[in-house]
């Protein structure tokens, strides 16, 4: 990607991370208040508005971006070979721009003050190792799903997010411009700011891992694919 041609890409990242993290955290808001105390209705309901927001977001912005929203996503790029260091930065700074911005306009939309901080607790080491998981999940969803799946990408997505917010025990923050931007949030999607330093950590391992595991998963099924084909072709000559 040329970097005159940026414009455009960094713009789509920053909005499309935006309106991901009002949705988060609007989402949570808004579950909380009418779920009250019932603490499992509310991540059911924040879980199913995630997952559905992120399909319409990476529909919409897709094309555009390639809609990472995403350190982790556009760091795997950056490995790959498809964006350039300075590219892979400016998507960066731009998910954590828009990731505040969504933080910001969840709180203006229900009243909340605009700026906050988080008190909600997420130290434990079991959560850390929740983040993980869920990290090392989505990075290596991505990186088969969009050689082998690509048109099933956006809800194959969703649906590992909503499925994660479950089965992880830290209900898969899995992006580090997530979980700065949800440091601003007492709601019921924040997280302490001394506590996100541990997570994206475990954010970065997951998907380092995820990096080189399905590097080397896919490199062997593609050379495996390659010489069945080769063999095919022998046989019919």
């Amino acid at each position: 990607m040329e970097d005159r041609g940026l414009a455009r890409p960094l713009v789509a990242e920053g909005l499309g991370t935006a309106f991901l993290l009002t949705a988060v955290v609007g989402s949570g808001i808004m579950a909380s208040r009418l779920a009250g105390a019932d603490v499992a209705m509310a991540l059911l309901a924040n879980a199913i508005a995630t997952g559905g927001a992120l399909v319409a977001l990476i529909v919409t912005f897709g094309p555009i971006s390639g809609a990472h929203f995403n350190p982790l996503v556009t760091l795997s790029a950056l490995w790959r070979g498809e964006l350039r260091p300075g590219a892979a930065m400016g998507y960066i700074v731009a998910q954590c721009l828009g990731a505040v911005a969504g933080v910001w306009f969840a709180h203006l939309m229900f009243g909340l003050p605009i700026l906050e901080a988080s008190t909600h607790i997420r130290s434990s080491a079991g959560e850390l190792a929740g983040e993980i998981a869920a990290s090392f999940g989505l990075i290596g969803l991505i990186l088969s799903g969009s050689r082998h799946a690509p048109q099933s990408l956006p809800y194959a997505i969703a649906a590992y997010i909503t499925g994660a917010y479950w089965f992880t025990s830290s209900t898969s923050f899995a992006n580090p411009a997530v979980t700065l931007a949800r440091t601003l949030t007492d709601s019921f999607a924040g997280i302490r700011a001394m506590d996100a330093p541990g997570f994206i950590l475990a954010e970065l391992v997951g998907g380092a891992a995820a990096i080189l595991l399905f590097g080397w998963l896919l490199s062997d099924l593609r050379h495996s694919v390659a010489e069945e084909r080769l063999d095919c072709g022998e046989t019919l000559r």
